[in-house]
């Protein structure tokens, strides 16, 4: 199953579930706003499969941003597993941050 993380209309990012989920959890336990990490964990656990920014406050959205710009690809290089394919992922995990400065500035 993929995941679809949408950051506004015509900005969206896909990926096989278990990147999707990896990517949410990520920002689970580095999310100041709990009630954010709580509905992060819920897609999760439910499988939804979808998360879309603007469902957070303006306040947890830029804090996701701000999480996957500066720690999202690192962490990928660090605690992804060593496979083949882990160049292929960590560049996807790039192409999310990259979407990211496609949003308009507030």
């Amino acid at each position: 199953m993929a995941g679809l993380i949408v950051l506004r209309p015509g900005i969206d990012w896909t990926a096989t579930g278990g990147l999707f989920d990896w990517t949410l959890e990520f920002l689970v336990s580095r999310l100041s706003d709990r009630r954010a990490a709580e509905h992060l964990q819920e897609i999760i656990e439910n499988n939804l499969g979808s998360f879309w920014l603007q469902d957070l406050s303006p306040e947890a959205q830029r804090e996701v941003v701000a999480h996957w710009r500066t720690g999202l690809v690192a962490a990928g290089e660090e605690h992804l597993p060593e496979t083949n394919q882990k160049p292929d992922v960590v560049a996807h995990l790039r192409e999310l941050v990259a979407a990211t400065y496609r949003l308009p500035a507030e």
